[in-house]
């Protein structure tokens, strides 16, 4: 393909239209003010600020875990089915605008059952969501849960108890929240366990933390893509590890930057990853918090690094849709769909 061809000013609408799949997605983090305050009056839930502008300046982060204090606290308004399937369609209706035709999940069970939610209420619901989104979007979904690594893993395997129930509606285990001080090898035997039940890997793993933490994850939790991995960046050995063995990476921008693990977007190690032939890709993280679904990170993140073009943002599209969980042939006629709309932009 002769990305050549494609004029520098036709690229950001080429970013934006080109189909994609979303890889790094915790749903629990698309819970814009709007809905957690609709959805705590609906459910008589008071919040500690009293409105969506108080909430949204709250929005100030200085790292990974003065987003979660406040992650957490949104989450609690989440107490029915019908609150999941609503904040799962949320996101849903604006993966589509942003030409998302695959989308896999995080979701938090631990987070709603340690508040008293059935693990059968958070599951129906965003199973539910999934199925609409699909029928009336046409964006395909999975769902993968994600163990909360500040927690034992006793509690993670209580947690596998009580997903094994609902084996179909669930693709794949990850692990995530607190990074520092969680190594990945504390959850060593849960994973094996998961590997053993057929279950798809993945974990949150150098983004905080240090790049042996990315090692470990592929080394002891034997994880099929790493999440964030940007850390990895620091360790030549990994990068060529993760270049070989040709490991997709769900990086994170907005994020990054929002979460002050990088000063700006315009120093951000993406270009480095991709120009390594590191399996890249690009996701929103928690976008509801972090200032932008997946659009608007492709567009700021091109903006800030001039050095990307259309042959890297193909490349990103690409990449994020052969490391979904899917079957070949479904990827396959995405990148037929991808090749199109690049070789029209180059006509």
């Amino acid at each position: 393909m002769n990305f050549d061809a494609i004029p520098a000013d036709r690229l950001p609408a080429l970013l934006q239209r080109m189909p994609k799949a979303e890889l790094h997605i915790h749903i629990e983090g698309s819970l814009e003010p709007e809905l957690i305050f609709a959805l705590a009056e609906r459910n008589g839930v008071t919040l500690a600020l009293d409105s969506v502008e108080a909430l949204r300046a709250a929005y100030a982060f200085t790292d990974l875990q003065s987003f979660l204090d406040i992650y957490y606290a949104g989450a609690s308004v989440l107490l029915t089915e019908q609150d999941f399937h609503d904040m799962a369609m949320a996101y849903f209706r604006r993966a589509a605008a942003d030409h998302v035709v695959h989308a896999e999940l995080f979701f938090d069970p631990q987070t709603h059952t340690e508040r008293g939610v059935p693990f059968e209420t958070v599951v129906r619901g965003l199973k539910r969501a999934c199925e609409d989104a699909e029928r009336e979007l046409g964006v395909s979904a999975l769902l993968i849960l994600c163990f909360l690594r500040h927690l034992s893993e006793e509690a993670a395997f209580e947690t596998l108890a009580q997903a094994l129930p609902h084996r179909d509606a669930i693709a794949g285990i990850g692990l995530d929240s607190s990074e520092r001080g969680h190594p990945p090898e504390k959850f060593a035997r849960v994973f094996a366990r998961c590997r053993e039940l057929g279950f798809r890997l993945v974990a949150h793993a150098g983004e905080e933390g240090p790049p042996a933490y990315v090692w470990s994850a592929l080394d002891t939790l034997h994880v099929e893509r790493i999440d964030h991995g940007v850390r990895s960046i620091d360790d030549p050995a990994l990068m060529a590890r993760l270049a070989r063995d040709g490991v997709p990476l769900t990086v994170c921008p907005l994020s990054n930057l929002k979460l002050c693990v990088v000063s700006s977007l315009s120093e951000h190690p993406l270009p480095a990853l991709l120009a390594a032939g590191l399996r890249a890709t690009i996701n929103s993280d928690d976008p509801a918090y972090f200032g932008g679904y997946l659009n608007r990170n492709f567009t700021e993140t091109f903006a800030a690094l001039p050095q990307l073009g259309a042959a890297e943002a193909y490349r990103l599209a690409r990449n994020s849709l052969e490391a979904s969980f899917v079957a070949p042939e479904r990827q396959a006629a995405w990148v037929a769909a991808l090749d199109r709309c690049f070789a029209e932009a180059g006509a």
